[in-house]
């Protein structure tokens, strides 16, 4: 058992940083697309969804879950981000993305993003761990190629990234 797979258990404060994560989310990408896109959270999250996005205008959605790592943690710092979720709630399906967050804390910012298709991140699962849980493992290094390369964002490239989920979420449902 790694020290990430126990995130949730080893920190009273892991939950708080997590829900503030989400809301860095929300709000960034509501202020870099000047109020285009919109961000709604969910109450109870027991269906593996953080957040729901939406352009102004548009009817298609996308649902996000979110996991965020502090760069206080020790993979952080190693240059990795390793994130786990859970298999009785996570459903594929072509309306919903996996987001991976880097967080600097200091900062309060997100450094590196990886928005992954629900259906993508499917693709490359084996059996959950013992505890039920995928894992998902990432470099932060920008001069790495794993297979999440092609879904790495900076801060900035994640909302226009969103937008264009959306666009093609449009063009599914016309």
């Amino acid at each position: 058992m790694t020290d990430d797979e126990d995130y949730l258990d080893k920190s009273p404060s892991a939950a708080r940083m997590g829900k503030a994560a989400e809301y860095l989310v929300a709000a960034s990408c509501i202020l870099a697309t000047q109020g285009e896109l919109n961000v709604s959270t969910s109450i109870v999250d027991d269906e593996g969804v953080d957040l729901v996005f939406h352009r102004r205008g548009s009817s298609a959605t996308l649902a996000v879950q979110v996991k965020a790592r502090m760069s206080t943690g020790v993979q952080i710092q190693q240059g990795r981000l390793m994130a786990f979720v859970r298999s009785q709630t996570f459903q594929a399906r072509a309306d919903l993305d996996m987001l991976f967050l880097a967080v600097d804390v200091e900062r309060g910012a997100i450094t590196t993003a990886w928005l992954v298709p629900s259906h993508d991140f499917d693709a490359t699962l084996s059996e959950p761990n013992s505890k039920g849980r995928y894992r998902f493992s990432a470099s932060l290094k920008s001069d790495s190629n794993d297979r999440w390369t092609p879904y790495r964002l900076t801060a900035a490239e994640l909302p226009r990234r969103i937008l264009a989920r959306l666009a093609e979420l449009d063009k599914i449902d016309s």
